[in-house]
């Protein structure tokens, strides 16, 4: 932030801060050459702000201690803050520097913003202070109430905990298995997430962790609350993105290569309503390294576009001609299936597969989350790529992943996904350009996304999406059609998974099914009993390895570059 301000604290010493944020290159000039004039040679904003005596007795006496003081300062800022607004407003609603203009709208709402935050966490610090029976959290209170996102070195107290319970899981494997679809069965758990914001005691622990915490850190590290935990493993949420598994499969169908790439941009863009499960800022366990998570679908072959393109391309077709649809096959549904394994720790890396070998097209992918402390939010940077094949077009499409942010995570913390994402085929030379726009400090929507399809060698646009991707999306293409598609209103085929106590000791659901039980409960301390647990032993395995010298072996996917593959996948069976 600057230009700087000076107050004149309680004790009669003045001090500097910022109040007003850079001005971006992009910033107008006049923009810059009226806060430049309005500024001291020194680049100081001096304005005073008096208080009377009687509200001085007042606030010293509600804020004991050195709160006073901050709350002096606090209330020289607001002072300065309502004679900035009153500045701006003044200003003519027409000309080179208006009161609208984009610059000093976005300094309103972000000095607005910066100082209810503010506000809220002295007010914290206040109650704290002046009740004795909720004191600020202790270092073992921290302890027993935080758990880590990643490997941490353990304590020896905790080693001998974690010893003491027994190996009740070991993610070291043999070798892989024989998965058969016919063991699984459709899923019947509900895991919705309670839209509520953060408890008093728990915005403590928050505000606690926050205060050890520098803008830009990475969190992989630090120690997060368990109550923030989504009760589904962060491989489970890959799956769900399938959620819609007749539009994947309608993607081969398209008869040419731009209707191929809408198809995938269609289906793309309706992904991550399920995948997210709403807007609730939770986050989903971190997988184990070597945890699996195993799924399938099953899709009726009436419910798959054909190759036709009608007045309404999002309409679900009846059986006919095209790619891998012949009239007169099997009756029989469309098998999806679907794996993913934490194949790296340091970095946490996800590799996860899905295919389906009648329509001879399949999806390899790797994702490293990257954290990051922003303030207020937290920003969670999906790192690497996915490539989709279509074996019967010899096409291949690679796509990203968009960052998703924690927003207001002091009041009622939300979602939202942001930054811009690519769609490529080198083959066809078409090329997708995916926005997701996050919401701008003053005005705007939420949760929009607008998209753009493009034959590179012509530099034609064939078709632009705008919307919201957990909401309405309206396609228009370059035949002057349009569709418009509800997310909310699209049915969700449900996966199919084997029994908990049919799976194996390294997938998922049977993997944290204690977490997941005691979040049900509401029983905190609990679930982070049963994750400390499992960390504490993953801990353990790992320095055993290294005392050993054996390297980790996933077991589906092989290192490849800078990326991970299936090791078995339909390009190489085929």
């Amino acid at each position: 932030f600057a230009p700087m301000s000076q107050v004149t604290t309680g004790s009669g010493r003045t001090r500097s801060f910022s109040l007003l944020p850079h001005l971006t290159p992009s910033s107008s000039p006049a923009t810059q050459r009226h806060l430049s004039s309005s500024a001291t040679p020194g680049n100081i904003v001096t304005i005073t702000h008096h208080k009377s005596p009687a509200a001085a007795r007042r606030t010293k006496s509600q804020y004991p201690g050195r709160l006073h003081q901050v709350k002096e300062v606090m209330s020289q800022a607001e002072g300065q803050q309502k004679s900035l607004v009153q500045s701006i407003d003044s200003l003519p609603t027409k000309g080179p520097l208006s009161c609208l203009d984009h610059d000093l709208l976005l300094l309103k709402a972000t000095s607005a913003a910066t100082l209810s935050c503010l506000g809220e966490c002295l007010n914290i610090l206040q109650q704290t202070q002046t009740n004795p029976t909720t004191p600020s959290p202790s270092v073992e209170q921290m302890r027993n109430g935080l758990t880590p996102l990643h490997s941490t070195e353990p304590s020896p107290d905790s080693r001998k905990r974690s010893l003491s319970h027994g190996a009740e899981v070991s993610t070291q494997h043999s070798g892989p298995e024989d998965l058969s679809p016919c063991e699984e069965m459709t899923d019947s758990e509900d895991n919705e997430e309670e839209d509520l914001g953060v408890l008093d005691d728990q915005r403590s622990i928050i505000l606690h962790l926050l205060s050890q915490l520098k803008l830009g850190m990475d969190l992989t590290r630090v120690v997060l609350p368990t109550f923030i935990l989504e009760k589904r493993s962060l491989l489970e949420m890959y799956a769900n993105f399938m959620a819609h598994p007749d539009m994947f499969l309608s993607i081969t169908s398209g008869t040419t290569a731009e209707e191929r790439i809408i198809r995938f941009v269609e289906y793309y863009l309706t992904a991550f309503h399920e995948g997210r499960k709403g807007a609730v800022a939770k986050k989903p366990y971190n997988p184990i390294l070597g945890e699996t998570f195993h799924c399938s679908w099953d899709v009726p072959r009436d419910k798959v576009r054909t190759g036709n393109r009608t007045n309404n391309p999002g309409c679900a077709q009846g059986p006919g001609r095209g790619p891998n649809n012949t009239q007169g096959e099997e009756s029989g549904p469309y098998k999806v299936r679907f794996v993913a394994e934490q194949v790296c720790h340091h970095p946490p890396v996800s590799g996860f597969y899905c295919e389906c070998r009648e329509r001879r097209m399949c999806v390899n992918s790797h994702v490293w989350t990257k954290s990051k402390f922003m303030g207020m939010s937290i920003g969670v940077s999906m790192v690497g790529e996915g490539v989709l094949y279509l074996l019967d077009h010899d096409e291949e499409y690679v796509f990203t992943l968009p960052s998703a942010y924690a927003r207001s995570i002091l009041t009622v913390p939300w979602v939202e996904l942001g930054g811009k994402v690519s769609i490529t085929c080198a083959k066809s030379g078409y090329s997708a350009t995916v926005t997701f726009h996050t919401k701008p400090f003053y005005g705007g929507k939420v949760h929009r996304v607008t998209a753009e399809v493009k034959h590179n060698l012509t530099n034609t646009i064939v078709c632009k999406a705008q919307g919201e991707w957990n909401g309405t999306l309206e396609f228009t293409y370059s035949s002057g059609e349009t569709k418009v598609i509800d997310t909310n209103k699209l049915p969700v085929t449900k996966k199919k998974l084997r029994p908990v106590d049919q799976q194996s000791r390294t997938e998922s659901r049977r993997l944290w099914q204690h977490v997941t039980k005691s979040l049900k409960e509401g029983n905190i301390d609990e679930a982070t009993e049963h994750k400390h647990r499992l960390e504490e032993r993953q801990r353990s395995e790992e320095k055993q390895r290294n005392a050993n010298n054996k390297p980790w072996t996933p077991k589906y996917f092989t290192k490849e570059g800078e990326g991970w593959v299936y090791n078995t996948p339909l390009w190489k069976s085929t």
